[in-house]
C-alpha cells in the first residue's frame, strides 16, 4: 500500500488527545482525470476529499458520509461522499465565472451539511452557516457547534500538471477530563501549528508524526488505504431510467438515444434504440 493513499490513526499515551494524518495522490488523480475543472476547483476538491476522509474516521460507525458546501459564489456546490472502509468520490458544479481562487470568493457565502448514513441506525444531518475564509475554519466550527470537541485541521493540495496530492492532518480532544484535555490540547496544537503545507503532503506520516511530536509517546495505529470508487453502473442507470416514467422512456426511444453521464466521473452510459425498447418492456 502506497504512504500516498492512507489515513493513519494515532493516539498520546499521556495526553487526551487523537488525531489522524491523511494523504491522497493516485486516488485523487484517478478521481479528476476526467474532469475539466480550473485549477482552483481542483484544489477544493482535493481539500474536500481529505477533509471528508479524516471526518469519516472521526466517527464510530459503518456507513456513509456526504459533506456537502453551498454558496451563492461560483462554486454552487461541491460535495464528496465517503464511506467507513475510506471509499470516497466527489463532484463541483459551477454557476458562475471564477475572479479569485481563495476558499471565501469561490464559496461566497453559503453553508455546509453533513449527512451520516449509517448502514445500521438514524441517519443524522448537521448543517452549519460557513465561518473563516479556509476550509479547515469551517470544520473546526462544525466539530466545535455538533461534537462539542475542540478540534485542529490542517489541510494541504499540491495540483499540478505532474501529479495531484491533498494532505490533512486533525486533532482532536478525548472527552475524558475537560480541563486536563484542554491544556493537552493547547500543548499538542502549539507543536503542530508549526507544520508546513510541504512537510502535510511529502511527509510519511511515521516521519511526520515524529518530525511533530517526538517529545510525547505516540500510539500509532495500522493505517488503512483510501480509494476512489465511483459506484455507478449501467445497471443503475437503466433503474434510473425507468423511475422517468413510461411516457418519456417512449419519447427517448422516438429520438433514438439517451445518454447519461456520472457527475462523479465523467464516463457516459448510451442507450440506442433497441436498448430504450429492453427497459420499456419492463413496464
Amino acid at each position: 500500500m502506497s504512504h500516498h493513499d492512507q489515513l493513519v490513526r494515532f493516539l498520546f499515551q499521556q495526553k487526551d488527545v487523537r488525531g489522524e494524518v491523511v494523504q491522497v495522490q493516485d486516488s485523487l488523480a484517478q478521481m479528476l482525470q476526467n474532469h475539466n475543472y480550473p485549477q482552483p476547483i481542483k484544489q477544493l476538491l482535493a481539500e474536500l476529499v481529505a477533509a471528508t476522509s479524516l471526518l469519516t474516521a472521526t466517527i464510530k460507525f459503518e456507513g456513509q458520509i456526504a459533506v456537502q458546501i453551498q454558496g451563492d459564489g461560483p462554486v454552487r456546490f461541491v460535495a464528496v461522499n465517503g464511506s467507513h472502509n475510506q471509499e470516497f468520490r466527489g463532484m463541483v458544479r459551477l454557476q458562475k465565472e471564477i475572479q479569485q481562487d481563495d476558499f471565501k470568493s469561490l464559496i461566497g457565502n453559503g453553508h455546509m451539511l453533513v449527512t451520516i448514513t449509517p448502514d445500521q441506525g438514524e441517519r443524522y444531518q448537521g448543517i452549519i452557516p460557513l465561518v473563516g475564509d479556509k476550509l479547515s475554519d469551517a470544520l473546526e466550527a462544525y466539530f466545535a457547534q455538533s461534537e462539542q470537541l475542540p478540534t485542529r485541521i490542517y489541510l494541504a493540495t499540491d495540483i499540478n500538471a505532474e501529479q495531484s496530492k491533498a494532505a490533512g492532518l486533525l486533532l482532536q480532544v478525548l472527552p475524558v477530563d475537560a480541563d486536563k484535555a484542554k491544556l493537552d490540547f493547547a500543548d499538542i496544537t502549539t507543536l503542530s501549528d508549526t507544520i508546513t503545507a510541504d512537510e502535510l503532503l511529502s511527509l510519511d506520516s511515521e516521519t511526520l508524526l515524529y518530525r511533530l511530536f517526538h517529545q510525547e509517546v505516540v500510539e500509532v495505529f495500522p493505517p488503512q488505504p483510501v480509494r476512489f470508487v465511483c459506484g455507478c453502473s449501467r445497471e443503475k442507470c437503466e433503474s434510473a431510467i425507468m423511475s422517468l416514467g413510461k411516457d418519456i422512456v417512449e419519447e427517448h426511444i422516438a429520438e433514438g438515444k439517451l445518454d447519461i453521464t456520472c457527475d462523479y466521473c465523467n464516463t457516459t452510459y448510451h442507450f440506442d434504440t433497441p436498448a430504450l425498447l429492453d427497459i420499456s418492456r419492463a413496464f
